[in-house]
């Protein structure tokens, strides 16, 4: 509640105009990651119907004991800034009590304005078989989604020269 009294008496001055106060208001509000989705076994169906007829990449990831998770979202960050409409969609295979620990690590890597899920099943094996029966838990794991939704599987650590060029040939 300080921090609302701090910025009603800054902006006391000016609660005649609502809408300079309502802007200034917005740009003093930080970027903050959103709390992720709980990911169950039938989210990829949800997430696949929300992105129909449009190319988009799932990125499988960890914050927990992955190094080249975080590697790849670091790159992912920095690809972001360059293509503002980056379709990405990102899936944290943590339990919900590291929520804190994803938005954080989301935010300092600049990915915070990005779809973003945590596994949410007391078997996790269960969320790995729905994605893709075949894969069995190794992270950083990123599908290519396009525009057909025709995937395309990369396991390990994602090359950012193949990530353009493959979004280079996307509708």
């Amino acid at each position: 509640m300080t921090r609302l009294h701090g910025l009603l008496r800054a902006f006391k001055s000016i609660w005649r105009r609502p809408q300079c106060l309502l802007v200034a208001l917005a740009l003093t509000q930080p970027v903050v990651a959103a709390e992720p989705l709980s990911f169950r076994a039938d989210s990829l169906a949800a997430i696949e119907a929300r992105h129909a007829g449009r190319p988009f990449i799932l990125s499988l990831w960890s914050v927990n004991w992955c190094g080249h998770c975080i590697a790849e979202l670091s790159m992912l960050g920095r690809l972001a800034k360059s293509e503002k409409r980056l379709p990405l969609v990102l899936v944290a295979t943590d339990a919900p009590e590291f929520s804190n620990a994803i938005e954080s690590t989301l935010q300092r890597l600049g990915l915070a304005d990005k779809e973003s899920w945590v596994f949410d099943d007391d078997i996790p094996e269960r969320l790995r078989h729905a994605i893709d029966a075949s894969w069995r838990g190794e992270v950083p794991r990123t599908y290519l989604y396009d525009a057909r939704h025709r995937r395309e599987t990369v396991s390990g650590l994602l090359d950012e020269s193949a990530l353009i060029a493959w979004l280079k040939r996307q509708p």
